[in-house]
């Protein structure tokens, strides 16, 4: 389940630290809210003895926000995607949105809107194609790859199959990149984040692009990282 909210932010602009630092936080904050045990469990433990997150979030995305560079602006039309492929962690989402009035993202308060339920999945498996709104992050024996390195269809397509075996899911395969965005550094606590939207495409069974369209491309997606557009 992928659910939109509706935000306008109390500040001209995010500080870059904010675009995905306070991500993790946030997702967290919203579980525990109101089911603080799953909330732990999933933190501490990942989801039924897999150490992944079945959950995916975007940055604050916002709309006719004025362009400057060197400045993640935000204007009154922003919104923030929550997702997740399992139907007991997205409830508790869904609940936990709806009595908010504002989301504390970082150093930005951002008023809450409205939301709705994205209900818009795939009809029937085969080949398909989708395109990322925030970066896919892509990591080898420790470095982070970007489309066209060595490695990277590789790893990404491993990351999808775990994705699909934690889910108990049949398998993507024959991952191709076909278009690729410029390289993106965020810091996230610290560390840097390294990645590129992407469009890609796939052979897939239609359960497997619905829930994969709830979670993400690649790591780090309960940061902000890989949401499906």
């Amino acid at each position: 389940m992928r659910v939109r909210v509706d935000v306008s932010a109390d500040t001209p602009s995010l500080r870059w630290e904010d675009v995905h630092g306070p991500a993790r936080a946030v997702v967290y904050g919203l579980l525990g809210s109101q089911d603080p045990v799953l909330a732990q469990s999933l933190h501490d433990e990942g989801w039924r003895g897999h150490p992944l997150k079945p959950l995916g979030v975007t940055s604050p995305q916002f709309r006719g926000a004025p362009n400057k560079r060197g400045v993640y602006t935000t204007s009154s039309q922003g919104s923030v995607w929550f997702g997740s492929p399992v139907p007991e962690i997205a409830a508790v989402l869904v609940a936990a949105l709806a009595s908010r009035t504002e989301i504390v993202w970082g150093a930005t308060r951002l008023r809450v809107r409205g939301f709705a339920v994205d209900f818009d999945a795939p009809s029937t498996s085969g080949p398909v194609e989708m395109a990322t709104a925030t970066p896919v992050v892509v990591k080898h024996d420790g470095r982070d790859l970007l489309p066209g390195d060595d490695h990277f269809v590789e790893r990404l397509e491993h990351n999808l199959v775990h994705k699909a075996d934690v889910l108990g899911l049949p398998a993507p395969h024959g991952l191709r990149v076909l278009e690729a965005g410029p390289r993106r550094r965020f810091t996230v606590q610290g560390a840097p984040r390294i990645g590129a939207q992407v469009r890609v495409s796939m052979e897939a069974d239609a359960r497997f692009v619905d829930a994969v369209r709830s979670w993400g491309l690649g790591l780090d997606t309960i940061q902000g990282f890989g949401w499906i557009r």
